[in-house]
């Protein structure tokens, strides 16, 4: 979801002028790699950045640090500075986001069982 979308939605909740919470919600995980960033720090605990990036290969630098920057700027996720040469940055879910992760894996779960929907159509019409 486009920066413009998210600050606009920002706005109508702080000035009472928002009353649809699906979109609330969908404004928050939407986007490429957040429903995937948040079950990998949801299951598998805090990640260094050089690691999501090793799970994601085809993401840049530039795409993962903006859409690890809206997840913390909604207080899904937090990013800790931890002060060695060089310095190490860890994110890791907050207790906010630890509520998302039940979507995230129905999420999960509906489209495993749709890909196997998916593959037994097709070897049907095979």
């Amino acid at each position: 979801m486009s920066d413009t979308l998210r600050k606009e939605i920002q706005e109508r909740i702080l000035n009472h002028d928002y009353h649809c919470e699906k979109e609330l919600t969908l404004s928050i995980i939407s986007g490429k790699w957040k429903v995937v960033i948040l079950w990998h720090l949801g299951v598998e605990g805090t990640h260094r950045f050089s690691e999501l990036q090793s799970l994601f290969p085809k993401i840049s630098h530039k795409v993962l640090t903006n859409q690890l920057r809206d997840l913390i700027e909604d207080g899904i996720v937090h990013r800790e500075v931890i002060p060695e040469v060089p310095p190490k940055v860890e994110y890791s879910m907050t207790e906010l986001g630890m509520t998302l992760l039940p979507i995230v894996e129905m999420m999960y779960d509906w489209g495993k069982k749709r890909i196997e929907q998916i593959k037994q159509e097709n070897a049907y019409l095979e």
